[in-house]
């Protein structure tokens, strides 16, 4: 048979792609070929899976395997450092703010301390800043050592006021460590916020030579205690602000020396009153120019009024026919006006223009209770300083309340008040803000102990309704006062004019004194105004006027210090 060679040629077989099927080729060029149109999805290739895989299988016998060795082979190991070890979180103490005189100079800084304190507390050295200033206490740990007290706490003064400024905020740190108390690891989870700096409103300078003067006449003339400030009467920033006596910031503190502090703690000078604005005195002849400006404007008396004083007046007694109350003048000072009354602080002439007598009308209680309060005499200055007390301007209704086996308000009573005795109970910071109203013919700012960023009064201020006539009146009385034969003779120098006033006050059954200065200088444009207050001091003591000497000294050696 023959076998025939098949010559037919084997066609190519080329698969059509379903998409071609059913592709239009009329829109083939109208595919979007960027969006993948006109293109069929391939399905992944069998061999990624398998790539894909083994890659789990070797990572899961990874992670198997260090299972094995942790919960196995080391199990113990681990077990006893779990047991032994801990983590703790502990605070990282924020440093705090640093406090400056209106200068820049430091008056509480920090340094580096150890375990019981993370930083200590630093103060000026100088004297008269410890009552303002304050202490603190320090971050206190158990006896696991662990902080039960986490932050520096102000307890008086600038660091109890501003504590939450000063304060900061603490950090945080982990902290592993074995049962022996090693540190194993550390790490700062939170950094800790430093406290905020504050400028006060103090001149360290002006403020040591304030508080130098209070402390030497106490020493020298048995004062118990004084306290002085001066103010720009302007802004109300107080230049200086101290206390006497003071007590040790820095043993306060660390509370180490107990002897010293429980002798602070009994003593009779009680060193942790801060007597500006938390004790309450007698303020005696320092209201007198206040009544005056009341008497010129309620038009009972004008500044040339002339009244004759004899050294006492003598009220007839009502109940009993021809006897007499004697109410007793400093001196017999003849036929005086205004403005010498003030310079020689009768009492008779503010016993009459108080009062009343004969011919001559009186303020009055009601009057005199309404001046006083316009100066703010009796009520809270609004300081930003803790501890601020009121006080007590007497009144019909006072008397009423605390002598209720005499309730009736007397003559007497008036005389009395007129001349800043009786009940009358003041602050010396009030004082200090209403002598502050004088000077600036007219305005009551609020003391502020910290320092004024725009040269502007930090809190509210108060008008006062007097004319400038009955200014200059007062500002004369006083001028006098400092010109020889006044009360304050000694506070004249030559760079300057000072007004001023002093006063005494008798307490404990006329026994003892306390002793007052108050004014302002310059006189011709008034920018600062002062008070000192002598407590408790002998009847034959020297004034307040002589430690406010020492200052007025410093300003007329410094004229510089009359612009700051």
């Amino acid at each position: 048979m023959v076998w025939k060679r098949n010559t037919r040629k084997r066609r190519r077989v080329i698969e059509l792609h379903p998409d071609e099927i059913l592709l239009d080729v009329h829109n083939l060029p109208e595919f979007d070929r960027q969006q993948f149109e006109g293109r069929m999805e391939q399905p992944i290739a069998k061999r990624s899976f398998k790539v894909l895989l083994g890659v789990m299988v070797v990572a899961g016998m990874f992670f198997l395997g260090r299972l094995g060795v942790l919960q196995i082979a080391k199990s113990a190991y681990y077990e006893t450092r779990s047991e032994q070890n801990s983590l703790n979180h502990v605070d990282i103490i924020a440093d705090r703010g640093v406090v400056y005189d209106r200068n820049g100079v430091l008056l509480a800084w920090n340094t580096p301390g150890n375990d019981v304190a993370p930083t200590f507390r630093n103060y000026i050295t100088q004297g008269g800043f410890a009552s303002l200033l304050g202490y603190v206490s320090y971050p206190a740990k158990d006896s696991r050592g662990n902080f039960w007290q986490t932050s520096i706490i102000g307890k008086d003064g600038i660091e109890k006021q501003f504590n939450t400024d000063l304060s900061g905020q603490n950090g945080t740190q982990l902290i592993e460590t074995n049962v022996g108390g090693t540190t194993l690891s550390e790490g700062v989870l939170q950094d800790p916020i430093p406290g905020k700096n504050i400028s006060l409103s103090v001149d360290s300078q002006v403020q040591e030579t304030l508080y130098n003067g209070i402390q030497a006449l106490a020493q020298q003339s048995g004062y118990v205690g004084g306290a002085g400030a001066i103010m720009n009467i302007q802004t109300g920033e107080l230049i200086a602000m101290t206390s006497y006596p003071q007590y040790d910031e820095n043993v306060l503190s660390t509370g180490k020396d107990t002897t010293l502090i429980n002798s602070y703690l009994q003593s009779s000078a009680r060193p942790f009153l801060n007597r500006m604005t938390d004790g309450l005195y007698t303020p005696g002849s320092i209201v007198k120019p206040f009544l005056a400006l009341a008497a010129l404007h309620e038009g009972v008396i004008d500044p040339a009024t002339v009244l004759h004083t004899t050294g006492e007046l003598r009220v007839p007694n009502p109940y009993v026919p021809g006897q007499y109350t004697i109410f007793k003048d400093n001196a017999n000072h003849g036929d005086i006006n205004m403005a010498q009354a003030i310079a020689v602080s009768s009492d008779a002439y503010f016993y009459e223009i108080g009062g009343g007598f004969g011919n001559q009308p009186g303020l009055g209680i009601a009057n005199i209770d309404k001046y006083t309060d316009l100066f703010g005499i009796g009520k809270k200055t609004g300081i930003n300083y803790s501890g601020e007390l009121t006080g007590v301007v007497p009144s019909i209704a006072w008397k009423a309340k605390n002598f209720p086996n005499d309730p009736t308000w007397h003559i007497g009573d008036t005389y009395h008040t007129a001349i800043g005795q009786y009940g009358f109970q003041v602050t010396p910071m009030q004082m200090l803000r209403a002598v502050g109203g004088i000077a600036s013919r007219g305005t009551l700012v609020t003391p502020t102990i910290l320092k004024s960023v725009d040269g502007k009064p930090v809190g509210p201020t108060v008008h006062l309704p007097f004319t400038e006539a009955e200014y200059s009146a007062v500002f004369d009385g006083m001028h006098m006062d400092t010109m020889p034969g006044g009360t304050a003779a000694n506070l004249q120098n030559t760079a300057f004019n000072v007004a001023a006033k002093t006063g005494t006050a008798q307490i404990n059954n006329n026994t003892r004194v306390n002793s007052w200065v108050e004014g302002f200088f310059p006189l011709e444009h008034p920018r600062y105004a002062f008070i000192i207050l002598m407590e408790n001091g002998p009847n034959i003591s020297s004034g307040a006027k002589n430690a406010m000497k020492p200052v007025i000294d410093l300003y007329a050696a410094n004229p510089n210090l009359l612009t700051e």
